[in-house]
């Protein structure tokens, strides 16, 4: 990859220039960043991670070999305006923003190669899970390239554009699900007598052994969950419990209500965009 800028620098900027200079994707001289305002934010990931800040001129932006749109949502229409004049035709861009369409991109820095993806927050550690989507001017090498660059911070899934909110339901918003058990559970603990630091490190402990065995052994969930439950047992008690209280179909509702709220979102920002 060639000389990547970053147009906004908030935490998902961060966690993907993290992952570029730590897993040496790319010289850390070749990333530029850039944003609205802060500049005590550029000088920061210039400090922490050697990138460079995008000069007052913007030349870097002509000489960009991807672009980056990292801004929060409602900025990124003015992003696009101010920068869409200084690329180069064969410049690519690359979406991390939640719910702003590639048509809408599309108007807004004109018809070239665009990405569209939707990372997690896990990306922070390295871990995120990554649904990407392309339009049709992105060749098979800048597909490669773009998918080694996100690889830097987890795993990357191409999908059709349409099913990016689907990605956003699950794995994007999955990580706050993963939490929000975490939390119940700990609360249930807390609640028979439990110390919050014990309860803490057993549940953190369940949670990535699980995850764990998902990943190492290759089994289906089922499966797995069969394995550890005894007929008559403890774990079939709980898991009864959880069937009562139809546990499965609170979790359908909740990713569709997330995908629901995608699609609302990227309605809206491509009415603003017309």
């Amino acid at each position: 990859m060639g000389k990547v800028v970053f147009v906004g620098a908030g935490s998902m900027a961060e966690a993907i220039i993290a992952g570029i200079v730590h897993q040496r994707v790319m010289p850390a001289t070749d990333v530029f960043v850039m944003n609205k305002s802060d500049e005590e934010r550029l000088i920061n990931l210039q400090q922490t991670y050697g990138v460079s800040i995008v000069r007052p001129d913007r030349r870097e932006l002509a000489q960009a070999e991807l672009v980056i749109l990292a801004t929060k949502p409602k900025d990124v229409q003015q992003a696009m305006q101010d920068i869409s004049h200084l690329l180069q035709d064969n410049t690519a861009v690359l979406s991390v923003i939640a719910g702003v369409s590639i048509s809408t991109i599309e108007k807004g820095v004109g018809s070239r190669a665009i990405a569209r993806s939707m990372p997690n927050t896990s990306a922070t550690i390295g871990l995120s899970a990554t649904g990407i989507a392309y339009n049709s001017s992105v060749s098979l090498d800048m597909k490669q390239r773009i998918t080694n660059l996100l690889s830097a911070i987890g795993i990357v899934e191409e999908v059709e554009e349409d099913a990016l909110h689907l990605v956003t339901a699950l794995s994007g918003s999955g990580p706050a699900y993963v939490y929000y058990m975490a939390e119940a559970l700990e609360e249930a603990a807390l609640a028979k007598g439990l110390s919050k630091e014990i309860a803490r490190e057993l549940i953190i402990q369940t949670l990535l052994g699980a995850a764990t065995m998902l990943k190492e052994t290759q089994n289906e969930p089922c499966e797995l969950r069969r394995n550890v439950t005894s007929p008559g047992g403890t774990t079939e008690a709980g898991v009864n419990t959880l069937a009562a209280q139809r546990f499965k179909e609170s979790i359908a509702a909740c990713i569709d209500s997330a995908e629901n709220r995608s699609r609302e979102l990227g309605a809206l920002t491509d009415t603003i965009s017309n």
